[in-house]
């Protein structure tokens, strides 16, 4: 089924919306969440979750790419519960992407600092613009999706510990350009 076609459902108030986007989309949900959670248990919840946000905010939303708007409900809600889980210990997952990527991209800490943010995420567009598929798809995969890097070694047809000082030059890459373009570290 089109997306438009399940955006119209859940604007119809057709619980047949649910299942299609399950159908569709589940699959990645699941995945993305797993991948930030490493619990099928957590992940599932929070898919569960993805589809009742998605019940709720449509309307008065309607998303041109259904498939952003869910991965980025359930990537969120991977989050929330990640450090709800985490509040207390140290764990794996996404501390570890948040631990890479801290030198690079600035946190957002107050209201104030929104429009930095904009201005961030939009000079690391940029930044991931100049680069090769290859190395826009890793650290892609790598810094929104989660995915683990022996995962991203395998599939790239190299060792982990050359995925590894790849996604190195990538941050110090994109440090540099953040810096280049005034971006507060």
């Amino acid at each position: 089924m089109e997306d438009s076609a399940i955006v119209a459902l859940y604007w119809q108030r057709d619980e047949g919306a649910i299942t299609a986007s399950d159908e569709k989309y589940g699959g990645l949900c699941r995945s993305l969440s797993q991948n930030i959670l490493n619990s099928l248990q957590d992940a599932e919840e929070c898919v569960n979750d993805t589809w009742h946000r998605a019940w709720v905010t449509m309307p008065p939303q309607r998303p041109s790419s259904l498939r952003a708007y869910l991965a980025r409900i359930v990537r969120n809600l991977s989050i929330d519960r990640w450090r709800t889980r985490h509040s207390q210990k140290r764990g794996e997952g996404m501390e570890a992407l948040v631990l890479e990527l801290e030198d690079c991209v600035p946190a957002v800490q107050s209201a104030e600092a929104e429009f930095e943010a904009k201005e961030a995420a939009a000079a690391i567009d940029r930044w991931l613009d100049t680069l090769s598929r290859e190395d826009r798809v890793a650290f892609v995969r790598r810094y929104w999706f989660g995915e683990r890097v022996d995962a991203l070694a395998g599939q790239c047809g190299c060792t982990p510990k050359q995925m590894a000082g790849r996604l190195f030059r990538l941050r110090s890459g994109l440090r540099r350009a953040l810096e280049r373009e005034g971006v507060n570290l």
